[in-house]
């Protein structure tokens, strides 16, 4: 059996152990999952232990602006799970990546940032931050050539995201952080599509990752969430800063909600992969599809940089295809499984469509489709998208 592969498998049959098994508390009667504790503030017994507490407040618990104890619980285990010292939990993706972003920059920076970013990100970066002096130059993340061609002196911040989430493009993540420590730029990267049980960049030397818990992590599609991980040093910066001062804090019934969720990821990654990977395969062979993007097909030009940094990979891909998009959106108005919804990661399979343009710079034209696979069978998918060609 190829090592690689034996060592992956093991890595994710620790992972279920990780995400199932926690030892017997007694502060809270033996109760399988972490209460929710609904409290805005914490008393003490003294003033020596409430004086205690403000040495290191996100240490203690003071107040649910800074710590609550059900949200602690899901920000250590989703740093054991991500291989993080620490970890700080958000009540969104976008307020994990701009607290992440903010805590990075400062007035007269320049950021460098993959072109197939997350949309409000770029928008984050290249609007709002504009007025406060900060300039971002997006660049296509295939690479390394394209950050070096864009370093300024000022440059502080690299953002990454692979995949990206709309052409499945992926950046090299070890170059991309070795150059960035040569130039004295901080890494964060976007790492939602793999998940924690798929891809570990700070083991390739970025500084900080961020999900969208509201995506994998969380997999009912019940509530929104992000999350920030990386060295206790940068995370509590985070913490004392933009995390406390701008206030996007995860509520402790969100947080519980998450961990439920997070007991079944490794199991549901494998049956998104598994699933993802038949569908992307059975629609790269359809007369109407010019390209499938999914780097875990060996017809994805960065397959083999892919096998290197990941261990498996997300059920989200699109498809390029000639039709017109009119052409598009009605067939995928036909389909019965997949429903016409933004965002992804819950057990419900998914399906936008969109020009070309909206998703490339390349000038090509055509209709980009993305497509979600969700946890139903996938015979019952495949089914699915040929009764809908078929009634156009």
């Amino acid at each position: 059996m190829n090592e690689t592969y034996t060592a992956a498998a093991t890595a994710r049959e620790k992972q279920f152990t990780q995400v199932a098994y926690d030892e017997l508390d007694s502060r809270h009667h033996g109760a399988i999952h972490v209460p929710i504790y609904q409290n805005s503030l914490f008393a003490f017994r003294s003033y020596e232990e409430f004086d205690h507490a403000f040495t290191a407040l996100l240490d203690h618990h003071v107040y649910s602006r800074g710590n609550n104890p059900t949200v602690t619980y899901l920000e250590q285990k989703l740093a054991e799970l991500e291989g993080a010292e620490k970890a700080r939990c958000f009540a969104s993706g976008m307020a994990a990546i701009s607290s992440a972003i903010l805590s990075s920059v400062k007035q007269g920076d320049h950021v460098i940032c993959v072109h197939q970013a997350y949309g409000p990100t770029k928008e984050f970066l290249s609007v709002y931050l504009k007025k406060f002096g900060v300039e971002t130059t997006f660049v296509d993340g295939r690479s390394i050539d394209n950050f070096k061609a864009e370093i300024r002196e000022n440059t502080s911040l690299f953002y990454l995201e692979s995949p990206t989430s709309g052409l499945f493009e992926l950046q090299n993540l070890r170059e991309c952080a070795a150059y960035a420590k040569e130039v004295g730029a901080r890494t964060i990267i976007d790492n939602t599509w793999a998940s924690p049980c798929f891809q570990h960049p700070l083991a390739l030397g970025v500084d900080l990752v961020v999900h969208s818990i509201t995506k994998y992590i969380s997999g009912h599609s019940d509530c929104t969430g992000g999350v920030i991980l990386g060295s206790s040093e940068l995370v509590d910066q985070i913490g004392y800063n933009e995390y406390m001062l701008l206030g996007g804090l995860m509520t402790p019934q969100t947080a519980a909600l998450v961990a439920k969720g997070l007991r079944t990821l490794p199991l549901r990654m494998q049956r998104h992969e598994e699933s993802g990977l038949l569908l992307a395969d059975f629609m790269s062979r359809k007369p109407y599809v010019r390209r499938v993007n999914h780097p875990g097909m060996t017809s994805h030009p960065q397959f083999e940089l892919g096998k290197t940094q990941m261990k498996g990979y997300g059920s989200l891909f699109s498809f390029v295809s000639d039709e017109p998009l009119a052409k598009m959106r009605a067939w995928a108005a036909k389909l019965k499984y997949f429903k016409i919804a933004v965002s992804w990661g819950g057990f419900e399979s998914l399906v936008t469509a969109n020009p070309y343009g909206a998703a490339g710079p390349d000038g090509q034209t055509g209709t980009v489709v993305r497509m979600y696979i969700g946890m139903e069978d996938p015979k019952d998918l495949m089914a699915d998208i040929d009764q809908a060609w078929a009634s156009l």
